[in-house]
């Protein structure tokens, strides 16, 4: 638990397809014998109050870990966006936090180093050196209308919609390493 009851939903994004490995459900590759997917879990898990998978295949498999399963509202695997947007219409809690199934080494003290650096803002975003991570983000769940009116346009890109936002990029240069995410066999094969 975060140290804070009842403030932050996590949610874990798993609604891609997968085109660079495959076309496979990358959450649910296996790593060190695990789903991918067990990994994140484990470490979001201590940080936030309630986790919801945000999946658009395989919502069985993505059940069997014992949280809500929240698919897309918006059509045709339209991106990380619109996984943000389901997990906002389904979060209890005025923050949500948001990453990727993809990266089973995520910072354990994410969701504190973001929180403390908000403030104000509508959002934080990790960010190592020059590169923010925006699917490591804390956001609130205020801004869910301002989300589905940037989708409803066909809007797609993370970056584009952070510009008509409040956001700080919140460094985590000490921790580059656990931001890697894993896209490829390859990747796979070698972490």
């Amino acid at each position: 638990m975060n140290g804070v009851t009842g403030i932050v939903t996590g949610v874990v994004l798993a609604g891609g397809q997968g085109r660079r490995m495959g076309g496979v459900d990358k959450g649910l590759q296996l790593l060190h014998g695990k789903p991918m997917v067990a990994a994140v879990l484990a470490r979001l898990a201590p940080q936030v109050d309630e986790i919801l998978i945000n999946a658009n295949q395989n919502l069985e498999a993505y059940a069997q870990f014992g949280h809500r399963v929240v698919p897309d509202a918006v059509g045709g695997f339209a991106g990380p966006l619109a996984g943000l947007h389901a997990g906002l219409c389904e979060a209890r809690h005025e923050l949500v936090l948001t990453v990727p199934c993809d990266s089973p080494f995520l910072p354990l003290d994410l969701f504190i180093r973001l929180q403390k650096q908000m403030g104000e803002k509508d959002l934080a975003v990790a960010r190592t050196a020059d590169q923010p991570h925006p699917v490591f983000a804390l956001v609130r769940r205020a801004v869910r209308k301002n989300l589905e009116d940037f989708l409803s346009r066909g809007g797609r890109k993370i970056d584009a919609w952070y510009g008509s936002l409040k956001v700080i990029e919140v460094a985590f240069d000490d921790e580059a390493d656990a931001f890697r995410n894993i896209n490829t066999r390859e990747e796979l094969n070698s972490a």
